[in-house]
Parts: C-alpha cells; structure tokens; sequence
C-alpha cells in the first residue's frame, strides 16, 4: 500500500510565503516524477510544478519565478516554496507521485490534498 501524504498548506497574507511538504511511504520500489497541482473553486486541476528523481523540474509558466519544488529522494519528499502569494493563488494543492511498487506494478498515486488560502 502507498500513502501520498502533503502537509504545510493555511492561510497567508498576500506577498507571504508558504512551504509545502508531500511525503511518499510504502512499498515503494522505484520512485519517479513528483509534482503539484492545484485546484481552485469552480476550475479545473492544474499543473503548477513537476520534478524529476533526477532533479529536472518543469513549472506552470505563470508560476516561475515565485514557485520554487525541490525533492529529498531519501526522504521521499518534494517541496513547493511559494514566494509573493496573491489571492488567485488560493486553492487546494494536491501532490502527485509516480511510483513502481513491487507486487502492482507503475502507477500514478495522488495526496488528499493542503487547502492554501491567500487572503488579507
């Protein structure tokens, strides 16, 4: 069994920073692309960041410069550092992590999800 798990999500004033956590446990064999994605009331999930195990990243375009992931692949962690948040910004931010387990084979397993709110 997997267990994707993010962390780190709350409320911040506009211009504040958050960092969020995700942390992959279970029988996991190999370990691949991590990402987050977000998803506003009323819209559609979206891409904000991926990052490969060997540490290539890829962002939303909107999004660079002020969003920043990172991994620990011994801890199985990605981070998102969020600088100068804005309102459009709140949303629920969802983990996604692509996992070979040893008996089930390659799958793509994702969080419950961190609600981040921006707001004065």
């Amino acid at each position: 069994q997997v267990q994707v798990v993010e962390s780190g999500g709350g409320l911040v004033q506009p211009g504040g920073s958050l960092r969020l956590s995700c942390a992959a446990s279970g029988n996991i064999f190999m370990l691949y692309d991590m990402g987050w994605y977000r998803q506003a009331p009323g819209k559609q999930r979206e891409l904000v960041a991926t990052i490969s195990s060997g540490g290539v990243t890829n962002y939303a375009d909107s999004l660079k410069g002020r969003f920043t992931i990172s991994r620990d692949n011994a801890k199985k962690t990605v981070y998102l550092q969020m600088n100068s948040l804005r309102p459009e910004d709140t949303a629920v931010y969802y983990c996604n992590a692509d996992i070979l387990l040893r008996a089930l084979g390659r799958g793509a397993y994702w969080g419950q999800g961190t609600q981040v709110t921006v707001s004065s």
